[in-house]
C-alpha cells in the first residue's frame, strides 16, 4: 500500500486533498451557518461556463472557472440584495446559463474531445503543480480572512441585523463569503467534480456542527473530517480502480449515516 506514495501524481493528490479539506472545511462551515448551500450550488454549476471558455481560448482551466465563478457570485450577491424573494429563480438561471455556455464553447473548440467525466466527477489524480500553487494560495487567503475578521464573520453569520447595528458592513462580508465560496467550489471541483461538490462541502460540515459549540470549533473539525474522508476515498479509489470523487463522497455519506445512527442510539439511551 505504501508504495503508491512513491508516485508523484499520488503525492500531488494527497497534498491537494489536505489543502482542499482546509478550504472546504472552513468555507463549508460559513456556507452552512449562512444558509447559502443553494447559492453555492448555482455557482458550482455555472463555473462550467468558465471551463468551456478556457478550453476554447486555450487558457488554464482554473483561471477560466475561477473568473466565471467570481462573476456568478457577484451577480448572485447583487440580486440577493435587490430581490431576495426571487433569488431562487435567478440562481436557477445562472446555474443553467453557465452550464449551457460551457457546453457550447466545448462543442465549438476545434478538434477537442473533452472528457466530461473529469469535470463532472473530479480528477484529483491529475492535479498538477500549478493546481497545488493555486490551492495553497487560496488556503492562505481563507486562513487570513478567518483570522483577521473572525468576530465580524461570526456576527454577520448568526445575526446580520445586530452586526449592522454594531457598524459591521453585513453586505460586504456576505459578498466576501460568497466570493471565497466561489473559489472554494472551483478547487473542490478538481477533487469531486461539479456534480458532487456540494456534498463534499456539506457532509463534513454537518457532522462537525453537531459536535461543536462554536463556529471556530466547527471549522476545525470540518477540515479534519474532510481530510479523513478525502484520504480514505483516495485510497479506496486507487485500490479498487474507481472514480476518486465518487469514492470520497461515498466514504463521506457512509460516515454521516454511521454518525447519525450512533447519535440516535446514544440519545435513546
Amino acid at each position: 500500500m505504501l508504495e503508491i506514495l512513491e508516485y508523484s501524481f499520488m503525492q500531488n493528490a494527497i497534498v491537494a486533498s489536505l489543502l482542499v479539506s482546509i478550504i472546504t472545511g472552513i468555507i463549508g462551515s460559513l456556507i452552512l451557518v449562512n444558509k447559502m448551500t443553494f447559492l453555492t450550488g448555482g455557482i458550482a454549476h455555472s463555473s462550467y461556463g468558465g471551463i468551456g471558455i478556457a478550453i476554447y481560448f486555450g487558457l488554464p482551466i482554473f483561471l477560466g472557472a475561477s473568473l466565471f465563478a467570481l462573476l456568478s457570485a457577484l451577480l448572485i450577491a447583487f440580486i440577493s440584495f435587490k430581490q431576495r424573494h426571487r433569488i431562487d429563480i435567478f440562481i436557477g438561471l445562472v446555474w443553467a446559463i453557465g452550464m449551457a455556455i460551457g457546453i457550447v464553447f466545448v462543442d465549438l473548440t476545434p478538434g477537442y474531445n473533452v472528457d466530461l467525466m473529469s469535470y463532472l466527477f473530479g480528477s484529483i489524480l491529475a492535479v498538477s503543480k500549478s493546481d497545488l500553487i493555486f490551492m495553497t494560495l487560496l488556503a492562505l487567503v481563507v486562513l487570513f480572512f478567518i483570522h483577521r475578521y473572525y468576530r465580524e464573520i461570526l456576527a454577520v453569520s448568526y445575526d446580520s441585523e445586530y452586526a449592522e447595528i454594531k457598524g459591521i458592513n453585513a453586505k460586504l462580508f456576505f459578498t466576501l463569503i460568497l466570493l471565497l465560496s466561489a473559489l472554494s467550489v472551483v478547487v473542490a471541483i478538481k477533487v469531486v467534480g461539479l456534480i458532487l461538490v456540494i456534498a463534499l462541502m456539506s457532509i463534513p460540515t454537518y457532522i462537525a456542527e453537531q459536535m461543536s459549540s462554536t463556529l471556530y470549533g466547527m471549522m476545525m473539525k470540518s477540515a479534519l473530517l474532510s481530510s479523513i474522508f478525502n484520504l480514505l476515498g483516495l485510497a479506496i479509489s486507487y485500490n479498487f480502480d474507481i472514480t476518486s470523487g465518487a469514492a470520497i463522497i461515498l466514504v463521506s455519506a457512509f460516515s454521516l449515516l454511521l454518525f447519525m445512527s450512533i447519535s440516535h442510539f446514544v440519545k435513546k439511551n
